[in-house]
């Protein structure tokens, strides 16, 4: 079925009572440069899981982000501002990351409204997906566990393997491959102190997916399974003019797991005569076209199986919240049925 999107920047919410018609808000806090591609790759996604449900996307944007003021004028024509939140009734959220500016998440000019957005999503959401940073700055308000910094960026396709068991999980592949793009990351063991449940980890990148039911059920991605299969060689390729503009000190690291032997020796080379002819105007040679007739997504049939059963239990709670007899409950105890095939369509 279709999914579509929302872009009134204001008026009255309508909440659609249909158990097969889910309205879900994507909070998109992306750089400038990401903001369109995150849209459409969320969008994407939730229509790929959603064959058999209608899907209403409400676009919201948070004003303390550093913004460009041609992005500004683009997100208020077609976003809403993030006060409107608070009165639009949801089945679901999705809050994206950013990328990190302060030393501390409390420091970012945006922590006030993201906390709201979190305490918000508890008590109003039956189920709220957090990615990446926004997954850091949740568990800090929270619980107080703060992110630690990385030796060097965690940039590239990691195996991981599942943890606890959980329907939101139970019956996948093992192991899964999920692409990683960070600076910073969680203490597994911090996490499961504070009642959180590792879902997927892995060797060399760490906790990947992690939950928590905490009034709302809350989803945790410190990885990105929304990523098309270009994404990270178009992160790699703005690093790369970063490094030729002089914007950075060292040439970046090329994504692991993530490139075939042909394309590694082809970004090898292109690597060795950007650093001997530094220039900014180097970049239009980039061999983007090489680097991309190789690339593979094999994280995208396990994305689409868990936006299948995040949709499939925001159905469940909205057909049983119709029964005014019936109490709210958020819980996994009461799980539907059935779980959809992984990857199913």
């Amino acid at each position: 079925m279709p999914l579509f999107l929302d872009t009134a920047t204001s008026g009255p919410a309508v909440e659609h009572k249909a158990s097969n018609y889910l309205t879900i808000g994507l909070v998109n806090n992306m750089p400038d440069a990401a903001v369109e591609a995150t849209e459409r790759q969320f969008a994407g996604l939730l229509r790929a899981a959603t064959t058999n449900t209608v899907v209403l996307l409400k676009l919201f944007s948070i004003p303390e982000l550093p913004r460009g003021d041609d992005m500004r004028h683009e997100l208020a024509s077609r976003y809403r501002d993030i006060a409107e939140l608070w009165d639009t009734p949801l089945d679901g959220l999705i809050v994206t990351g950013t990328e990190p500016r302060a030393d501390s998440l409390r420091d970012e000019p945006y922590w006030g409204t993201m906390t709201k957005v979190a305490d918000w999503a508890r008590a109003h959401t039956a189920s709220t997906i957090w990615s990446c940073l926004a997954a850091h700055a949740v568990v800090l308000h929270a619980d107080g566990i703060q992110r630690r910094a990385l030796k060097q960026k965690l940039f590239g396709v990691f195996e991981c393997q599942l943890g606890a068991d959980h329907p939101m999980t139970r019956d996948f592949p093992d192991p899964q491959w999920t692409p990683h793009s960070r600076y910073n990351g969680l203490p597994e063991r911090a996490l499961t102190a504070c009642g959180y449940k590792i879902l997927t980890r892995s060797a060399k990148a760490g906790v990947d997916t992690f939950a928590k039911q905490d009034g709302s059920f809350f989803l945790f991605f410190q990885g990105h399974p929304e990523y098309d299969a270009d994404t990270l060689l178009r992160e790699y390729r703005r690093d790369v003019a970063r490094f030729l503009a002089g914007e950075r000190a060292d040439y970046p690291a090329m994504p692991l797991g993530y490139f075939d032997p042909g394309a590694t020796s082809v970004a090898n080379r292109f690597a060795a005569r950007a650093l001997a002819e530094r220039r900014s105007d180097l970049i239009a040679d980039f061999p983007k076209n090489i680097l991309e007739a190789g690339l593979k997504c094999p994280w995208r049939p396990a994305a689409i199986g868990l936006y299948q059963r995040w949709a499939a239990y925001l159905s469940a709670r909205k057909a049983e919240w119709r029964n005014a007899n019936v109490p709210r409950r958020r819980t996994w105890r009461d799980w539907p049925l059935g779980h959809p095939a992984v990857g199913s369509t």
